[in-house]
């Protein structure tokens, strides 16, 4: 995303939240004394941003149900293969290629990975609105699953990408081993980050989100092995 879209964000989350002025700057590259700080929980191995300056950690917590921005402002819902039959099942299809056909959209874009290199994926995504088509890959549309009361109509049998939120993922090869890793996307949607002196405050989340994570990730690479995605490195 691009620095004036997460101000665009942010100021309209701010019309409903209050958003720390300091991660307001971080957020739109205001601050640049930033470490990694990578912590391993199970198996994921999650990046933290640390601020120097403030000597504060960047931490997170869902708001859910006072906040559904995630739900609200959706940029694509991409499916794994698992996905596939089970939310397919849900909406009632009895073939998986006639959910592909009338539910989803394959789309192909481009998106910066953890080292720089720009990582091309092309997935089956979910339709946010039953008229979607590929010119509204990647722009904020409300999810058609969203309820009134800010949940899920489709829970628990919503997409796996759905739970990941704030964090986006990427595996590495560690020594012959696939080791998962994870930080947090600042889209300036959420209200859910603050800062704190020590990651103690965020132990419960860490574990949680560690082994949806690793599954997510096993999913989708069983995803691309199976033919329903793929991804390439350049």
């Amino acid at each position: 995303m691009s620095q004036n879209e997460i101000e665009e964000s942010l100021n309209l989350l701010e019309k409903n939240w209050d958003v720390d002025p300091i991660l307001r700057k971080f957020m739109l590259g205001k601050i640049s004394d930033v470490s990694d700080y990578p912590v391993k929980v199970k198996n994921v191995v999650f990046h933290v941003p640390y601020l120097n300056s403030e000597k504060k950690y960047i931490l997170w917590k869902c708001f859910w149900p006072d906040c559904h921005n995630c739900c609200d402002r959706q940029g694509r819902l991409p499916l794994t293969s698992d996905d596939l039959i089970t939310i397919g099942k849900g909406l009632k299809y009895q073939k998986v290629s006639d959910f592909i056909k009338n539910e989803t959209l394959t789309v192909t874009y481009r998106e910066s990975g953890p080292s720089g290199q720009m990582t091309t994926m092309t997935t089956i995504n979910l339709k946010r609105k039953k008229d979607e088509t590929e010119k509204d890959d990647g722009t904020h549309i409300s999810c058609r699953f969203l309820d009134d009361e800010g949940g899920c109509s489709m829970h628990p049998e919503r997409p796996g990408v759905c739970y990941l939120y704030p964090f986006s993922t990427w595996l590495e090869n560690e020594k012959g081993i696939a080791r998962v890793h994870a930080t947090y996307q600042f889209t300036g949607d959420c209200p859910g980050f603050y800062l704190a002196d020590n990651l103690d405050q965020m132990k419960d989340e860490l574990r949680e989100y560690s082994k949806m994570i690793y599954d997510y990730n096993m999913a989708s690479n069983r995803t691309n092995r199976e033919g329903f995605g793929s991804v390439s490195f350049s």
